[in-house]
């Protein structure tokens, strides 16, 4: 049997992508939490502006009764 000996440049190549390719997890991994915590941001905005909304609503509610008691009169 002969030996096969694995050339210095193959390992060096193999470890450097290796490398690159854990910078890369890094980075994404970095980028997956800035969007997680947009979206738990935009969360917040959302129910806030349904509050809005809602209050909104309630105060064109009472202001179409002010107006008909006004009218009414």
């Amino acid at each position: 049997m002969s030996e096969r000996k694995i050339p210095w440049a193959v390992i060096v190549a193999v470890a450097v992508q290796t490398a690159a390719a854990l910078i890369w997890a890094g980075g994404a991994a970095a980028r997956i939490e800035t969007l997680e915590s947009r979206v738990a941001e935009q969360r917040l905005v959302a129910e806030r502006l349904a509050r809005l909304e809602e209050q909104a609503a309630a105060t064109r509610a009472t202001l179409e009764r002010i107006e008909a008691k006004v009218s009414g009169e």
